[in-house]
């Protein structure tokens, strides 16, 4: 009861001041961690929360499911085939470097064993552009880049979460690694994301079915339930299976993506900022103190060493200009993904399950406070209008210079030559 009393008080807050959000550094995603930081246990004790609680999983699982559906919503096959070229840079290249530059790091900082190191690796490889949202939803950032960002964090949830599977079944010791189990879920994800729509799609287009106008938002959330139902029922990989839906929808059903595409971001914005709420009243100072300084270095050096480095390896040689390189190697924040998956973790009762979540819980609020309150900033600098006051005064007084090293225009020979 007195979760949801605070969600709504801290909601009706987030929409009042959600206009100046967007002109400064203020995030709402900030907001709702700090609101369920302070309402937690280790503050007001308003909300009384364990990490094994029903409802944080749950709630953890539906909003990365909803933003993997509506992520993928916002591209087709088509889209993925012609812009695939950075993306799969971002996915072949920046992936597997951002997760073995992490585990070096947790090894060598942070002084966890090799499984426990690669295990973390994988958690916190996947990016999640949610709380870099001023960025990708700017339309004056170039479109290349909001594809690389969306693009990216929409696959790389599903694909490191079989190296997270098998990482942890090697840090509990396990013989068997269930290769074959974890590949047919895989497998039977994305046929459920593809099949489901696909099949809900044609059925509407024959001529016993037909879908009203008011309804048609509905029809794309009724997909995504259905496939999130089918995918729980039969162990297939939900996040996967949303991301295929997601594609699924936008490349076969064009006028039920444009009818659910605000409707969907709204239901996906909601579930993001409940699950944010109640993993912030997950910490509490004691949380927080029970990490060792060794732990400290590892998050930060985890942000601004990992991902950039491996992302400026990936990208060598490519045409991306040296602003779009800096704010892809920068915007990796770590989301909805890598919270679903320290949880894993936690419920697996692995011996560093503790040690491991309080790593990756550090890693993900340093980064939603870094990354959430620098994507107004990094987004103004793609916008020509809103140049910083020095960088407009410097060009007034380069202009006369550059005017003065300019060629002569060529003008034609002979006396009429001004008349032509």
């Amino acid at each position: 009861m007195y979760l949801l009393l605070v969600f709504a008080v801290v909601l009706l807050l987030a929409v009042l001041v959600s206009a100046l959000a967007k002109r400064t550094i203020l995030s709402t995603a900030v907001l709702f961690l700090a609101a369920g930081f302070f309402v937690g246990d280790g503050m007001l004790g308003v909300v009384e929360l364990t990490p094994t609680s029903p409802v944080v999983g749950t709630l953890a699982e539906l909003a990365l499911f909803a933003v993997l559906f509506t992520d993928g919503m916002r591209v087709g096959w088509a889209d993925l085939r012609s812009a695939w070229r950075l993306p799969g840079r971002a996915l072949g290249w920046g992936l597997p470097l951002t997760l073995l530059i992490t585990a070096l790091l947790a090894h060598y900082v942070a002084r966890l064993d090799w499984p426990e190191a690669l295990l973390i690796g994988a958690i916190l490889a996947p990016t999640d552009p949610v709380f870099a949202a001023a960025l990708v939803g700017n339309d004056k950032v170039p479109a290349r880049l909001r594809h690389l960002l969306n693009v990216e964090s929409g696959v790389n949830d599903g694909l490191a979460l079989p190296f997270v599977v098998v990482l942890l079944a090697v840090t509990a010791g396990s013989g068997d690694l269930h290769l074959t189990t974890l590949a047919w879920e895989l497998a039977l994800g994305i046929a459920i994301g593809v099949v489901v729509p696909w099949a809900a799609i044609r059925l509407e287009r024959t001529r016993f079915f037909a879908v009203s106008p008011e309804y048609l938002p509905l029809n794309a959330v009724a997909i995504g339930l259905l496939v999130l139902a089918l995918g729980k029922a039969s162990h297939g990989n939900l996040f996967l299976a949303a991301f295929a839906a997601g594609i699924t929808v936008a490349t076969v059903g064009s006028a039920q993506r444009e009818a659910f595409e605000h409707f969907g971001e709204l239901v996906a914005e909601i579930l993001k900022l409940a699950a944010l709420l109640v993993f912030g009243a997950l910490l509490a100072p004691s949380f927080f103190g029970e990490i060792p300084l060794a732990g400290w270095v590892f998050a930060v050096l985890a942000l601004i060493v990992a991902r950039p480095v491996a992302l400026w390896i990936s990208f060598l040689r490519s045409r991306l200009g040296p602003r779009e390189q800096f704010a892809a190697m920068w915007f990796g924040p770590k989301g909805f993904a890598s919270v679903v998956y320290g949880l894993l973790v936690l419920a697996s009762g692995i011996a560093a399950a503790d040690e491991v979540f309080h790593l990756v819980a550090l890693t993900i609020v340093l980064s939603i406070i870094a990354h959430s309150s620098t994507d107004v900033l990094v987004a103004r600098t793609f916008d020509d209008e809103e140049l910083p006051a020095w960088r407009n005064r410097l060009d007034r007084v380069r202009r006369p210079f550059q005017r003065a090293r300019a060629p002569e225009p060529h003008r034609p020979d002979g006396p009429d030559a001004a008349d032509r």
